[in-house]
């Protein structure tokens, strides 16, 4: 069995699909790893550790595809590196088929089994493979340090004999593994934390963390909320006043986190331009969405927009502007997905399992996905968040 990993080519991806350990891991397996050289150069993975964990460095990514059975990647493949994948070879990468679902039949046509990391099922089994929670949770993180670095005041509160300083005022809408994290952080930095979340459930987790769960009508999104966890629609009036009470609330903020993402959807609006200039100068909103289309109105992808005096954070990427760590935890992830369909130094995949109808896009040229297969009757699945 060998497993090929590739260089990235997409414009400012820092991350590696492997690292020394995994490698280590790989190679305990019975397989052969082949590494493109400079794939962890961004990561600060030289390629001598490469080399040393067990893996042979291939100076083209052709030579590194070249008889693999399963190819590891970042971002999804571009043309040129499909072209070099033999047919039957399993491609394992975070591949976001939403945004490019002709890429589906590029996967297909190329006889390329491909497996969506983003797709995982959330599952207790599959926690440990889950891209999108390791990678968000450093997004979350990193969300407040970008804040803290425009921010021309300090987060804490500081007692001091010309004067105290007050604490930053913090807002974190949407409280997923992202949000979470932004929460904890601003925390730590001393800043005083609210949040706000479509799901009433998510409030013992945000107090848990020491921030205070902000929201016009307790009782209204408790009675809205399903046996299973689910919110059900909202009443126009509710939606209306909850709209007023978060513009308001924003308004006195100094820093406003949006993490809010929808699968398959573009990213929902929060925070109106008008709201971004009802803020006090020299406050800072960072947009986590903003690739998806943004929760901030102004935001642009890559940018930072100066709106009446309140910077608007676009930063894209922003789990890879921690490479060492987010390639970590992405490799770890990959290593946990392979394990179990590995014996005897060879990849037995159970098609039938869970993870695998979960994340298997393409099998044998044919699109087998159930949200993307040709329809034949059968109900659509809907990945949550």
């Amino acid at each position: 069995m060998k497993i090929a990993v590739l260089k990235e080519t997409m414009k400012n991806e820092t991350r590696v699909a492997a690292t020394p350990d995994t490698v280590k891991k790989y190679v305990a397996m019975g397989a052969d790893v082949a590494v493109e050289a400079g794939a962890g150069d961004h990561s600060f993975i030289s390629d001598q550790l490469f080399e040393d964990a067990g893996a042979k460095i291939v100076k083209t990514a052709a030579a590194t595809c070249k008889n693999a059975d399963i190819v590891l990647k970042v971002q999804r493949p571009d043309a040129g590196e499909l072209g070099l994948m033999g047919r039957g070879s399993k491609l394992v990468s975070i591949l976001s088929p939403y945004s490019d679902q002709d890429s589906l039949n590029k996967y297909a046509q190329a006889g390329v089994d491909a497996f969506a990391m983003d797709f995982m099922p959330r599952i207790t089994r599959a926690q440990s493979m889950d891209v999108l929670s390791s990678q968000s949770n450093l997004a979350g993180y990193k969300a407040v340090i970008d804040a803290a670095a425009h921010y021309g005041r300090a987060m804490p509160m500081m007692m001091t004999a010309a004067g105290t300083i007050a604490p930053a005022k913090v807002l974190v809408m949407g409280a997923g593994v992202a949000g979470l994290q932004a929460i904890a952080t601003a925390r730590r930095l001393g800043a005083v934390v609210s949040a706000t979340d479509v799901r009433y459930a998510a409030k013992e987790q945000v107090e848990s963390l020491g921030a205070s769960f902000v929201v016009v009508d307790e009782e209204a999104m408790k009675e809205a909320e399903t046996s299973g966890g689910y919110a059900k629609e909202m009443s126009d009036d509710f939606k209306k006043r909850q709209a007023e009470f978060i513009a308001n609330h924003i308004a006195k903020m100094d820093i406003v986190i949006t993490t809010a993402l929808i699968p398959g959807r573009p990213a929902p609006e929060l925070i109106t331009d008008g709201m971004v200039r009802a803020m006090k100068p020299g406050s800072v909103i960072v947009d986590l969405a903003v690739e998806a289309g943004g929760n901030v109105a102004p935001s642009k992808v890559g940018e930072t927009v100066m709106v009446d005096g309140v910077a608007v954070i676009g930063n894209t990427n922003v789990a890879g502007r921690l490479a060492a760590d987010a390639s970590s935890l992405y490799a770890k992830n990959l290593l946990n997905f392979l394990t179990p369909f590995v014996k005897e130094g060879a990849l037995a995949i159970d098609w039938e399992d869970e993870v695998i109808t979960g994340t298997a896009l393409t099998r044998d040229g044919q699109i087998v996905h159930l949200n993307f297969a040709p329809k034949n009757d059968a109900p659509e699945v809907e990945i949550v968040e």
